[in-house]
C-alpha cells in the first residue's frame, strides 16, 4: 500500500499552479478541477486577514491562496510520513480524502468568521462539511479527484461522527496540531503579505523532523527548536498583526455591527454564510441602519482611539462578566451615558465600545523537551489578551482637554 501511495504522490501531481509563497505547487487534474469550481472560487472573495489590510496594505491575500498553500504542505507532510518506519496503516483512499480536506478545509468561511467565533453562528468547519456533502462540488470530489466526499467532510469537521475510524482520526489530528499544514501556511503567508519577519518558518526542516504516531504526528528532539519557532512566531503574529490595536478597533466595530444585525434580524444567518467580503460590505453600506454603518467605519480605524487599555485579568469579576456579550452591551450603554453626562455632550448610540479578544490557546509541543511549558504558554496568552475601551477621536480629544480620568476597566 505504501508503494501505491508513493506512486500516486510522485507521479500523479503534474499540473502546476504558481503561488507567490511556495512558487510551483503541483496537483492532479482532479484537484485543478476542484479549484476551478465555483464553491472554491468563492474563497477568492474573502481576505485571509480581514481588516488587517487597513494597517498592512499588502495583506490582501485570500482564503483561496491560503487553501492551495495548505494543500501543498499537506502533500509534503504525507510524503514524509509515508516513508517513515512508524507510519500507521494508511490507505490510498484515505490519503486522497486528506489532501482534498486540506484543500477544502476553509470552504465554509464567511466574512470575519474568526472574529465571530463566540456568536450564535455555525463554525466554518461545519459549513465546509455541509457544502462538501450537499453541494455540486461533491461530484467533482468523487469523479475528478477520485475520493470519498463523506470521508473528506469527516476529516474537516471534528463534530462529524468518525465511527471510530482510526484513519479519519489520524488525518484530523494531522490537519490540526502544533505543526499542522494550516498553521505553517498561514504564519508564513500572513508574514509574507504583511511584510513582517515574525511568521517565517524553516518549512523543509520542520517537515523533515516530524514522524507519525498512531493518532497523529510528533516531532523529533532535533526538531524542537523549529517547533519552538512556530509557537513564538504565532505569539509575535498575534501581538504585531492579528491583535494589533488598530486591527482590534476595526474588529470591535464589525463585531458590534453584526451583533446588532443578528439581534434585530437585520441580516439572515444563511445569507451571511454565503456572502463574500464585497457582498457583505455592500449590504452594510446600502443599509440605512446605524449599526451596519459601523462596518464602513471599520475601514478607518484611525478615526477611533483607545482611551483605556488593560490586560485581561481572569481573577476580575468585571472582566469575566464582560466576556458575556449581553453584559458587555449593557455595560457599554452604561459607560456611554456616564461619559455623555460628564462631558455634557450627546454621544452616538455606538460611540463607546469595549473590545475583548476571545480566549486563545497555544498548543503545547507534544512531549518534546522545550522551554514552552504550560506556565510559559499561559503567560504568552495572558499578556496578549487585552481589554480596550474605544471611542471616536473627537470624543477622545474632549476627554483629554477636560483632563477626565477614565478608569472603568
Amino acid at each position: 500500500m505504501r508503494s501505491e501511495i508513493l506512486n500516486y504522490l510522485d507521479n500523479k501531481f503534474t499540473v502546476p499552479v504558481r503561488d507567490p509563497l511556495w512558487k510551483h505547487i503541483y496537483m492532479t487534474k482532479g484537484h485543478r478541477e476542484i479549484i476551478n469550481h465555483e464553491d472554491f472560487r468563492f474563497l477568492d472573495g474573502l481576505r485571509q486577514l480581514g481588516p488587517a489590510s487597513n494597517l498592512y496594505p499588502g495583506a490582501i491575500h485570500t482564503r483561496l491562496n491560503h487553501s492551495i498553500g495548505v494543500f501543498y504542505l499537506a502533500r509534503q507532510m504525507i510524503k514524509a510520513i509515508i516513508t517513515s518506519r512508524e507510519c500507521p496503516p494508511l490507505t490510498l483512499d484515505g490519503v486522497k480524502a486528506f489532501l482534498c480536506a486540506a484543500l477544502l478545509h476553509d470552504l465554509g468561511h464567511f466574512p470575519h468568521a474568526h472574529a465571530l467565533q463566540d456568536f450564535p453562528l455555525k463554525d466554518h468547519e461545519e459549513l465546509s462539511a455541509l457544502i462538501i456533502r450537499n453541494g455540486s462540488i461533491r461530484k467533482v470530489i468523487a469523479d475528478s479527484a477520485g475520493t470519498d466526499p463523506e470521508m473528506t467532510a469527516a476529516i474537516i469537521d471534528k463534530k462529524s461522527d468518525s465511527k471510530g475510524d482510526r484513519e479519519i482520526i489520524f488525518f484530523r489530528n494531522l490537519l490540526s496540531s502544533p505543526v499542522d499544514p494550516d498553521k505553517l501556511d498561514y504564519l508564513n503567508r500572513d508574514a509574507y503579505f504583511c511584510g513582517v519577519p515574525y511568521g517565517i518558518q524553516d518549512i523543509d526542516f520542520v517537515i523533515s523532523q516530524i514522524y507519525p504516531t498512531k493518532d497523529g504526528i510528533a516531532i523529533s528532539k532535533k526538531g524542537t527548536s523549529a517547533l519552538e519557532n512556530v509557537l513564538f512566531s504565532k505569539y509575535l503574529m498575534y501581538k504585531s498583526v492579528y491583535w494589533h490595536k488598530s486591527v482590534r478597533i476595526s474588529t470591535a466595530l464589525i463585531r458590534k455591527a453584526i451583533s446588532e444585525a443578528l439581534k434585530n434580524n437585520l441580516i439572515d444567518k444563511e445569507i451571511l454564510y454565503r456572502m463574500n467580503d464585497h457582498d457583505f460590505h455592500k449590504f452594510c453600506s446600502d443599509s440605512n441602519e446605524e449599526a451596519l454603518s459601523l462596518v464602513t467605519r471599520a475601514e478607518s480605524p484611525w478615526q477611533y482611539k483607545v482611551i483605556e487599555d488593560v490586560c485581561f485579568d481572569k481573577t476580575s469579576e468585571l472582566h469575566e462578566k464582560l466576556t458575556d456579550q449581553n453584559y458587555k452591551i449593557s455595560y457599554e450603554k452604561e459607560l456611554n451615558k456616564q461619559i455623555s453626562e460628564e462631558l455634557s455632550v450627546q454621544l452616538g448610540k455606538y460611540d463607546v465600545l469595549i473590545d475583548i479578544p476571545s480566549k486563545i490557546s497555544f498548543e503545547l509541543p507534544f512531549e518534546s523537551e522545550t522551554v514552552f511549558t504550560r506556565p510559559v504558554v499561559d503567560g504568552f496568552t495572558e499578556s496578549l489578551r487585552r481589554i480596550r475601551l474605544i471611542v471616536p477621536q473627537e470624543t477622545a480629544k474632549v476627554i483629554e482637554n477636560k483632563q477626565m480620568r477614565i478608569n472603568t476597566l
